[in-house]
Order: C-alpha cells, then structure tokens, then sequence
C-alpha cells in the first residue's frame, strides 16, 4: 500500500500525527474516519498521487498518532483540535492553502476546518456523513439502532473503554466494520490488518474521547455556528453510499448539507459506509471532477 510514499510522524502543538505523503502537484488532505486509520484510502492514493501531493495522516488518538489528555469538557478531542492538528501538519509540509477530504470522523474534521479555517480550504470533500448538529437534533429510533457506537462510546470512562478493551480486537474489527446485507468481503486483508494492529489501549481511549466531545463541546460549537449563521462557503463536495446507514436513514443528504454549505455538489455511490474501499473508482472519479476545477 502506498507505494512511493513517504512514512513521518508531525508534531503540532497539541499531539504527535503519523502520515504518509507522496505525489505531486496541489496538496490534497486525506482524513479517515472510526475506528480506521488512514490507510482507508490505500485503493486511491496513488492514483490521487499522480495529480495531487496526497497527505493520509493519521487523527490524533487514531492509528500511529498519539492520544493527549482530554482536557476540560473532552476539548482536546473536539473536531476543532483536531482541524488544527492537519492545519499545522500541512503548514509544516509546506502548505497554507491547500484541499481536503474526509470520510466518516475524518470528515467531520474536514467540516470543522472548513469552518473555523476558509482562509486554509479551497475545496472540502465530505463523504458519508450528516453535520453532527444535524444528527443530534434529528436523532430517531432507526438511526440509534444503525449507529449505536456513538451513544456506547460517548459514556463516561472507562465503562466502554473496559468493555471494548476485553475482547481481541479482530473479533471487535470483525463485528463493528461488517455492516448487515454487505460483510467485510470488500477489505483488503493488508489494510484489514493495519486496523486491527491500531486497534490499541491508546487508539481505545482517543477513540472514546473523540466520541464523547461529539456530544459536548462539538455540539456546543455546532449549536454556536448555527445561531450565528456559520456555513461551508468554498466549494464542498458531499458523496454517500446509498447503502450505508446514513444513505438509508436520511435518503438525500444533499438536501440536509444545502443548509450548512453554500456551493454545493456530489451525490450517492452503490455501497455502504466504508465508501473509499468499498467503490473506490467511483470515488475517484468524483474527487478528479471536483478538486482540479
């Protein structure tokens, strides 16, 4: 995987984040999501090298990167924290400006980015997620069943870190990445691998974290950028798989972005959630449309 690329660890100010890069041309930001690592974009990579200087980095608490204490109301693992991390990541590779693309929490960093930082993001992809304020304030039984992680790991410590970090993690990988109707035969057993290794104390504990300030200082955020009229205003691609319990849950998700993103384009793929592995080429295709332009 990643042929040609280049393997580095970045400090920023607030944790140490793993990457791969390689490629050349305008830089293009690659962000995974849970409980992944950057090697979910291994099938497109080096393809995106070809026209792009790719950076797949690792979010802090995830994969090789490290896991800094939570901080007050779980800040440190706040969607923002986080965008700062790849912001001063990007600026150390060289990079003020430059496009991003995140799929799951990695796109949820990639729409705190786009936010907090419009001077930074020319181009935003986002694939297979609804905006966490959306989400929260739209919850209903049928999303809670099809994404019951986010309300498990939100609980106060260390009841689900004990309780994910009592069973191997491959049996763990097995159950949360195979999704009804769909399986696991998509992965890439090398990549499969990489998740399971990562799959850590350390990658537990940053993982629970990320998902416990998705329900308090994000919302907070969140619920500020709604009330002050926030929006994505560069160019934003949305793309989901149709099969993937976002696309099954809330069907359109153009409709639901067209309220937080000002230029607005994309569309569904024929596949679940894990959509970079699982309909690479036409991922693909859809980034080669979107970023160059």
């Amino acid at each position: 995987m990643f042929e040609g690329f280049t393997r580095t660890d970045i400090d920023t100010s607030g944790a140490r984040i793993h990457l791969r890069h390689g490629g050349k041309g305008p830089p293009l930001l690659l962000l995974h999501g849970n409980p992944q690592t950057h090697c979910i974009w291994h099938r497109i990579a080096n393809r995106l090298a070809k026209d792009f200087h790719v950076v797949a980095a690792d979010l802090r608490g995830y994969g090789d990167s490290s896991a800094p204490e939570p901080g007050e109301n779980n800040i440190n693992y706040s969607f923002r924290a986080m965008a700062q991390d790849q912001v001063e990541v990007m600026e150390k590779l060289g990079y003020k400006e430059f496009f991003v693309a995140g799929q799951d929490r990695g796109a949820r960093v990639a729409h705190r980015m786009a936010v907090d930082h419009p001077q930074r993001v020319k181009k935003v992809a986002i694939v297979d997620i609804l905006p966490n304020y959306h989400i929260w304030t739209n919850a209903s039984k049928n999303w809670a069943m099809k994404s019951w992680h986010w309300l498990f790991m939100a609980q106060p410590p260390d009841l689900p870190e004990r309780m994910m970090g009592s069973v191997p993690a491959q049996w763990y990988m097995e159950r949360k990445l195979s999704k009804p109707g769909i399986g696991l035969g998509f992965f890439d057993p090398e990549a499969f691998a990489e998740y399971v290794r990562c799959f850590n104390e350390k990658t537990i504990r940053g993982s629970c974290y990320d998902y416990r300030a998705c329900a308090t200082c994000d919302l907070d955020m969140d619920t500020a950028d709604r009330k002050a009229g926030h929006k994505i205003k560069m160019p934003a691609l949305v793309v989901w798989g149709g099969r993937s319990h976002t696309g099954t849950v809330y069907g359109d998700l153009l409709k639901i972005w067209s309220d937080y993103a000002e230029n607005l384009t994309g569309g569904p793929l024929p596949c679940g959630h894990y959509v970079s592995e699982e309909a690479p080429d036409g991922l693909y295709d859809w980034f080669m449309k979107f970023f160059p332009n």
